[in-house]
């Protein structure tokens, strides 16, 4: 714990800071919230950096494109899961409209449970991270880089599975730890991604 802590702080006074602090600042400028649920959909069990590739070639399209040329279109672009992914995004298109509207739910377990719930693909990990891409601060995008950095620092157990009582009771984890290193947890996830990956994302 006290090993993470102070790589933490490391990082928050090297170059780091400057690029978590431009990304954070991307996000909470990011009103193109279909392009970016598209993305999340997309990078659930897939490359990070293939799917941005995906995400700025297909960056209009994606709700012009029907589910058959979507799939089409993600084969040739490499993705690994091109037809479910396509049936994702075409459901999804029916709240373009309204995603929005849905964003103003004041209650933030809400509306996270909201978007579970209503958009088929989106799992805890997804609807966090779609949430963070667009400015929100206080959802934790637990993935398996995340995961093995707090297993590694005796923070949690090995997990097998991830449910939804699992992924709150990580999410605490790394509450707590946002408060102790003084970041939110949308930096902090970005601190964490970049000791795991020395890789500044989204």
């Amino acid at each position: 714990m006290k090993s993470l802590l102070n790589s933490i702080e490391t990082l928050k006074k090297s170059f780091v800071k400057s690029e978590v602090d431009k990304r954070i600042k991307e996000f909470e400028n990011n009103k193109d919230y279909f392009s970016e649920l598209c993305y999340c959909l997309l990078t659930a069990n897939f490359n990070a950096e293939r799917s941005i590739k995906i995400q700025n070639i297909l960056n209009k399209d994606f709700h012009k494109l029907t589910e058959k040329q979507l799939a089409k279109k993600l084969k040739s672009l490499g993705h690994r899961f091109p037809n479910t992914r396509a049936k994702y995004i075409s459901e999804a298109k029916k709240h373009k409209e309204n995603l929005k509207d849905i964003l103003q739910i004041a209650n933030k377990t809400t509306l996270r449970e909201w978007l579970v719930n209503n958009i088929k693909g989106l799992g805890y990990k997804e609807a966090s991270h779609f949430l963070r891409n667009i400015g929100y601060k206080d959802y934790a995008i637990i993935d398996f880089h995340i995961l093995d950095l707090l297993e590694e620092n005796k923070l949690i157990k090995k997990q097998k599975t991830i449910n939804k009582k699992t992924y709150i009771e990580i999410e605490n984890v790394l509450k707590k730890l946002a408060n102790q290193t003084k970041l939110n947890l949308a930096e902090l996830d970005l601190y964490l991604w970049y000791l795991e990956t020395n890789k500044i994302l989204k």
